[in-house]
Formats: C-alpha cells, sequence, structure tokens
C-alpha cells in the first residue's frame, strides 16, 4: 500500500491537475466510480488504477474487471488518494487514461463546433447533451477548456469519453471541409434575423457556438450558412451557452424526428 505523499507515483499523478502536464505525460485523470464504470464497458485501456482498501471491499467486481486492464494498479492510503484526486472528498477510485489519437470526425448527419468555450462545467454540460441528442463527433478549438480535465468529465456524465471529440487549432478550415461535403454549418448569433426554430434542421448540420462572453468569432460567422438566434425578452442580455445548446440541439432532434414520420 502506498501511504506517503512523497511516493514517485503520488508525485507524478498530482501534477496531472494542470493542464500542460497532461499534455506532457500524455494521460490524464479520471475520478470516481461512476466513471470508471463508464470506461469498463469500453475498450479502454487503464493506465494506472489507485483504489482505497475500502473502495475496493465495496466494489469487488468493478475491481477486478479494472484490473484486468490496467497496466499498473496500485492500493493507496485515503490520504493518498485525497492528494491524487482533485474532488475534496474522492469516493475511494482514481485513474489515469492514455490521451487517443484524435482523427478528423466521421460525421454524417449532425456535429457540433464550439468556439473558446473556457467554463469547464459549461463544456461538460455541452458534452452530455450532445451525446443525449445524437451529436456524432464535436470540434473544439484550441482555446477551449481542456475537455480532459477532471471538472469537464464530471460534467459530462462520462460521455467526454465515449463521444468523439477532436481540438483543432484550424476551426474554421476544418469546418469549411465539412461544408464542401454536404454540412449546412448554422452560427447561433443574437443578431441574426432567423429564429432558430424556423430554421430547417434536417439537412447534415454542424451547429457552430462560441466564447460565453464574446460568442461567436467574426471570421466563423461569416462562413456559416445560416444565422440563427434565441428569442429573448427584452430585459434579458443572453442565455447561458449550455441552455442555447440544448435548446437548438434539441429543436434539431424535434425536427427530424417529425420529418421520419
Amino acid at each position: 500500500m502506498i501511504t506517503s505523499l512523497q511516493n514517485p507515483l503520488v508525485k507524478q499523478l498530482r501534477k496531472l491537475h494542470r493542464a500542460k502536464e497532461r499534455q506532457e505525460q500524455g494521460v490524464f485523470l479520471v475520478e470516481g466510480t461512476h466513471l470508471l464504470e463508464v470506461i469498463c464497458a469500453t475498450d479502454r485501456p487503464i493506465a494506472t488504477l489507485c483504489y482505497t482498501e475500502t473502495w475496493q471491499l465495496a466494489h469487488p467486481q468493478l475491481w477486478a474487471q479494472a484490473h484486468q486492464r490496467t497496466q499498473r494498479a496500485e492500493l493507496v492510503s485515503p490520504d493518498v488518494l485525497r492528494a491524487i484526486a482533485t474532488t475534496v472528498e474522492p469516493d475511494g477510485v482514481v485513474l489515469t487514461l492514455a490521451h487517443a489519437p484524435s482523427p478528423p470526425l466521421q460525421l454524417t448527419h449532425l456535429g457540433l463546433a464550439l468556439e473558446t468555450i473556457q467554463d469547464p462545467g459549461n463544456l461538460g454540460t455541452m458534452i452530455r447533451t450532445a451525446a443525449a441528442v445524437g451529436v456524432e463527433g464535436i470540434l473544439l478549438s484550441e482555446d477551449c477548456a481542456d475537455w480532459a480535465q477532471p471538472k469537464v468529465l464530471r460534467a459530462s456524465a462520462g460521455h467526454g469519453l465515449c463521444l468523439p471529440l477532436r481540438s483543432t487549432t484550424a476551426l474554421a478550415a476544418e469546418l469549411t471541409q465539412y461544408q464542401q461535403a454536404g454540412f449546412q454549418l448554422v452560427a447561433t448569433l443574437p443578431t441574426a434575423a432567423l429564429t432558430y426554430w424556423d430554421a430547417d434542421f434536417t439537412p447534415p448540420t454542424l451547429l457552430l457556438l462560441g466564447n460565453e462572453g464574446a460568442g461567436l468569432s467574426a471570421p466563423l460567422a461569416a462562413i456559416a450558412d445560416i444565422q440563427v438566434k434565441i428569442p429573448l425578452a427584452p430585459a434579458v442580455e443572453s442565455l447561458n451557452v449550455a441552455i442555447a445548446n440544448a435548446l437548438i440541439l434539441y429543436e434539431i432532434q424535434r425536427q427530424r424526428a417529425n420529418a421520419s414520420n
């Protein structure tokens, strides 16, 4: 059992709280029983598994599943687990996963493109909603919050580990490629003339959403085929971007369900 906070593995894992270290080490932290269950439902290998004795006794089957796919498993003291985790009271298990390659998304009918979404809670919620609606993949500008940080993974309820995500330094160029392949690009702008429920979302669609404060940048808005708005009462300046994401994605789902009936 690892009991010392000075243990080299403990020091290495604590560094993963920082995005720079996650990139340099090529792995990221995943915390909690639920997210471990999500991973065990896939074929994804686990790099490192750290768990307390209490957690192991409470979850013998999940421990056995996880142990079979883990390169290194370590029993640790509760104090060590708290030091590794980012949550105040972790539930007894922390693991690391290797960053998987990020190839171009294979989209056929519905994608999401996010520019400079900076709040981890917003990003995680948007990923979770996208998964619920059936989005095939998400393009992220490089200055979005790091999707592999624990706050995003928790807010996504694990869907950030399953839904294809691609971070890109050339978001506009990649969107143009999908546009040339037959996707309509739909930008959300408060100044748009068209209300979102009046747009036709039945063709293959990529929905574009921008930064919490500034919205979409002018270059991205300019390449969109359609610009839509969400109507607001005069006293309300804007909606939370995760709420806007949910409204429009579910309108897309509604239109397509009606079209198929």
